[in-house]
């Protein structure tokens, strides 16, 4: 084999794994899809790897192509969730210098995504919540790392000296969460139908001025 024909040669393998990886996460990703709407419709305990496979529209053993179990599937759910909400968050922070600008964006970019999901939203604050193990489990995955970053968002406030010095950054920054956290709650069990983005605009008012009266 020529040197013509050796790069011809490798370039047609990289093409042919290049498609061959896009096929793999194009079909990771409907299961993924189908496996949201499932849990979200059926409850994670009520469903089945068959209901997944029906929904995505392949076979069952397909499913265990890609994953080992149902509980994996929720896994990787939640894994892809906290991986965009990471990787969404830090390019849309790259400009913003101000700590309070960059904790409202926080809020603003987490009540958009899930308020942009129904489904994805019933599985977050529902399904991933069904038992003590898996909130153990998720607790220690990606959801440290999304956390710290309002951790350090605060922090980094405090040395700007836009927020108090005297108050710990971890629990503010779970008190933080814990409201937008309320708030998607809220939102998927209200009868009424609203837009879950601008309740961001509350969180913050709230947040950064309290309820006391002044």
């Amino acid at each position: 084999m020529n040197g013509d024909s050796f790069i011809k040669y490798m370039a047609r393998q990289s093409r042919s794994n290049n498609s061959t990886r896009a096929a793999v996460a194009d079909k990771r990703e409907a299961i993924l899809r189908a496996a949201i709407t499932v849990f979200a419709r059926n409850g994670y305990f009520n469903s089945k790897v068959s209901d997944i496979a029906g929904e995505a529209g392949i076979a069952d053993g397909t499913v265990y192509l890609y994953f080992k179990s149902k509980e994996e599937v929720l896994h990787s759910v939640f894994d892809r969730l906290m991986e965009e909400m990471i990787s969404e968050g830090e390019k849309e922070l790259e400009g913003i210098i101000d700590a309070d600008k960059r904790l409202r964006r926080i809020a603003q970019l987490h009540l958009e995504k899930l308020g942009s999901d129904r489904n994805l939203a019933i599985v977050a604050q529902v399904e991933l919540r069904g038992s003590t193990k898996f909130m153990e489990e998720f607790s220690a995955a990606g959801f440290g790392q999304y956390l710290d970053i309002i951790r350090q968002t605060f922090i980094e406030g405090q040395k700007q000296g836009v927020f108090r010095q005297d108050l710990n950054a971890t629990v503010c920054a779970k008190i933080f969460y814990g409201a937008l956290d309320e708030m998607v709650t809220n939102w998927i069990l209200s009868k009424k139908s609203y837009a879950l983005a601008p309740m961001a605009d509350t969180v913050m008012e709230v947040f950064f001025g309290g309820v006391l009266k002044k």
